[in-house]
């Protein structure tokens, strides 16, 4: 897909007219991905939209507007089509699903000669809007002449995200002509095993590959889901790695045994939450600072009970970090005796941060 600093500005100028409307920039989109993770534009996927450090509500309902490779709701900024609209998947994540092809009424060939997937994501009348974004898009033709006999999307995988894996059932013996394959496989050396079980008729279907063709085959999953360890026995598992082999129907022949090693994984680091400075008067500034918060949380609301006064108010923020300071010169002006403040932080889902009493210094 061609992406030009030209083809940016002329989508800045022809979006002037609905900015100028937009009261609200709710911020950047974050990450963005796609399950499958790899598909033809003739095929249904659905993208997936992370808005966590954006001010737009859990929950809110959310349309997408798309001008490349077309605009197929061209002339209601202010008024978005039901077909527009995102589902809400949860945790600040919302999803939108199509055909490209379909949607765009285009043809394969003009989605690959134009400049991707263009666009804003927006409350329904126009009011408040996300900047301007990109859906990524993965090629993988040159797998068809790559005379490898298998490829991953990523290729380390990770527990929680979506994997494609590729198959050249050309390059096996004794696959030409099977009415099916299926994907016979376990987590770690098979400790956690989802096997290809030709007489239940369930489980074919959930292992069967998507045929794309001329011998050529494809597997999508997510582990987490696909091999049932978001809960219970299996709950905090690590994955290390995938085994399997590609399996032809009721098993006339197979690849061998085959294994993607994982991604490395990574613990987040704890979040940390602090005031400054910790020697205080009523004639300071308070600070207030969490860092590394946990996905969805985007405020800190803060209740001071200083004698008489109650100071209420909340600050915004990511996950990197939420900091504000709030004025006891002016709140605590004209009181006098105070020898401590009682402080309680909770976040914007009203779990408790902090409830802490802290002690004034005497200044004269």
């Amino acid at each position: 897909m061609k992406k030009t600093l030209l083809y940016v500005l002329l989508i800045a100028f022809s979006l002037s007219s609905y900015t100028i409307k937009a009261q609200v920039e709710a911020g950047d989109v974050g990450k963005i991905w796609s399950y499958p993770v790899i598909y033809n534009y003739n095929e249904e996927t659905t993208w997936y939209f992370d808005l966590v450090n954006t001010s737009f509500a859990e929950a809110q309902d959310l349309y997408i507007w798309i001008w490349s490779p077309s605009e197929p709701d061209a002339g209601n900024w202010e008024n978005s089509s039901d077909f527009a609209k995102l589902k809400y998947e949860g945790d600040m994540v919302w999803s939108f699903t199509l055909t490209p092809t379909d949607y765009f009424s285009v043809s394969a060939d003009d989605i690959a000669a134009s400049a991707g997937f263009w666009f804003r994501l927006k409350d329904k009348t126009g009011s408040m809007q996300s900047s301007v974004s990109q859906v990524p898009y993965t090629p993988f033709d040159s797998f068809y002449s790559a005379n490898e006999m298998i490829r991953s999307y990523p290729e380390k995988p990770t527990l929680t995200s979506g994997l494609s894996i590729l198959f050249n059932a050309n390059l096996v013996d004794g696959f030409e002509g099977v009415s099916s394959v299926h994907f016979h496989s376990g987590l770690n050396d098979w400790e956690v095993l989802q096997e290809y079980q030709a007489w239940v008729p369930e489980v074919v279907e959930k292992t069967k590959l998507k045929d794309l063709g001329n011998g050529f085959y494809r597997m999508d999953l997510i582990p987490s889901e696909y091999y049932g360890t978001q809960e219970g026995y299996y709950d905090g598992y690590i994955m290390e790695k995938i085994n399997f082999l590609m399996v032809a129907k009721d098993w006339v022949a197979n690849s061998g045994d085959q294994v993607l090693l994982a991604a490395e994984y990574v613990q987040p680091p704890d979040p940390e939450f602090r005031f400054f400075p910790l020697n205080i008067s009523q004639k300071d500034f308070l600070g207030m600072s969490r860092i590394n918060n946990e996905r969805g949380v985007t405020m800190l609301k803060y209740k001071i009970t200083a004698g008489p006064k109650v100071i209420t108010g909340e600050f915004s923020g990511g996950t990197s970090e939420i900091k504000g300071f709030v004025d006891l010169v002016s709140e605590l002006y004209g009181i006098t005796g105070l020898t401590q403040i009682h402080v309680m932080v909770t976040d914007n889902n009203d779990r408790l941060i902090s409830d802490t009493v802290m002690p004034l210094k005497n200044v004269e």
